[in-house]
């Protein structure tokens, strides 16, 4: 079964960044729709971030929405730039799997397809 997943990194700590919330939503009529999310755990992992009643998976552009904010107060940061960060993607095979992981800092991210 098709999933989509993360793995969020602090990457000034050089550790999983556990307690990140996340939403998962699609494109539809030029807006975004939830369709799914998650916590990080302690390994800053969410295995599968889609709903069960939205399955199967289709394609299509999403969204993944990371509330930074929360986990950099969290950390007890007093400083950081980006309180939230979206990372949009397309999905045109619906059939694989798709990694998104977020490498966070106080002052920047990154990100890349993972498998």
């Amino acid at each position: 079964m098709a999933t989509i997943s993360t793995h969020v990194l602090d990457t000034a700590s050089g550790k999983p960044a556990g307690g990140v919330l996340i939403e998962l939503k699609i494109e539809k009529n030029g807006t975004f729709e939830a369709i799914g999310g998650g916590l990080t755990n302690d390994d800053g992992r969410v295995i599968d971030l889609l709903k069960e009643e939205f399955r199967p998976l289709i394609s299509g552009t999403y969204r993944m929405s990371f509330n930074v904010e929360k986990y950099m107060e969290d950390t007890e940061r007093e400083n950081y730039f980006y309180p939230y960060v979206d990372i949009t993607f397309r999905i045109e095979s619906p059939d694989d799997h798709y990694h998104v992981p977020l490498l966070i800092s106080p002052y920047g991210f990154s990100t890349y397809r993972g498998s």
